[in-house]
């Protein structure tokens, strides 16, 4: 008997995605279940992979300093959260000024985004230690959620695209789905362990800043030329490709922290 054909078309990539998928979520539920310094060492770790995948594609003809940076972003990191003060902003924008002063494609931009990537870093470990688990986890959730229904639902219906030019993939129907699917994570917080409502908008809102994370990455990769931003993760390319919405919910709720304490809004 023939071997059942290999998936063809905008599913080709399923099969491989979700076993990449099934690795890195049991990977992350027992570091999240972990916390303390595991937790802080795979971010620590991924936190440099997302810097050198970034200065590898906006200088892609120099070999040698985007590994240089990873490991100076990473050690920036680990500094910064020792130090526990205003002196940790300036260890956190280190990578992003080297960006800035080093030769290479749209220097502004990749400064910007390398910023974001070192406080979403600094946030995940911060919130973890200060919020528990269950922060983290509610965060994972939203921005898994958004993004698995997001890409079921923009796959099957299609329609308008969100920001064509940027991300040409996304559509608006994958987009408010995501929405749905983010409030939904937050109103089984609310029914089933006495959460706050205010976590169902918030949830939507977190998940629009995961999309805005994604869309941001794709406009860096779109400037330099590429379509992911590196092959480490099968069926996921780059861990950067995996992780801009995170990025892009950690800094929100990093945001929304100066305003008012997340940590509140779950049930006791």
């Amino acid at each position: 008997m023939d071997p059942a054909p290999a998936p063809s078309g905008k599913w080709a990539d399923l099969r491989t995605r979700i076993l990449s998928a099934i690795v890195m979520v049991a990977v992350g539920a027992v570091e999240i279940w972990l916390g303390g310094a595991a937790f802080a060492t795979l971010v620590v770790a991924l936190t440099g992979v997302m810097i050198w995948e970034l200065a590898t594609m906006t200088a892609p003809h120099r070999q040698r300093s985007p590994v240089l940076l990873a490991v100076a972003a990473s050690a920036a990191l680990v500094a910064a959260l020792v130090l526990k003060s205003d002196v940790a902003a300036l260890f956190l924008a280190g990578p992003s000024v080297a960006l800035l002063l080093t030769p290479r494609r749209d220097r502004r931009l990749a400064s910007a985004y390398a910023l974001a990537i070192m406080l979403a870093g600094y946030g995940l470990i911060d919130l973890r230690q200060s919020g528990g688990g269950t922060l983290i986890l509610w965060l994972v959730a939203v921005v898994v959620a958004s993004d698995v229904l997001g890409y079921f639902v923009g796959r099957t219906i299609g329609g308008p695209k969100f920001w064509e030019r940027v991300s040409p993939k996304k559509t608006w129907s994958g987009t408010v789905a995501g929405w749905v699917g983010a409030a939904s994570v937050g109103l089984v917080l609310v029914l089933a362990a006495g959460a706050s409502w205010l976590l169902v908008p918030l949830s939507a809102l977190v998940a629009l800043a995961g999309q805005l994370g994604d869309i941001a990455e794709s406009w860096v990769k779109r400037r330099a030329g590429v379509k992911d931003a590196s092959n480490l993760i099968p069926g996921h390319g780059g861990v950067l490709d995996r992780f801009d919405a995170m990025i892009g919910a950690v800094v929100a709720v990093l945001a929304l922290g100066l305003l008012a304490p997340v940590h509140g809004l779950f049930g006791g």
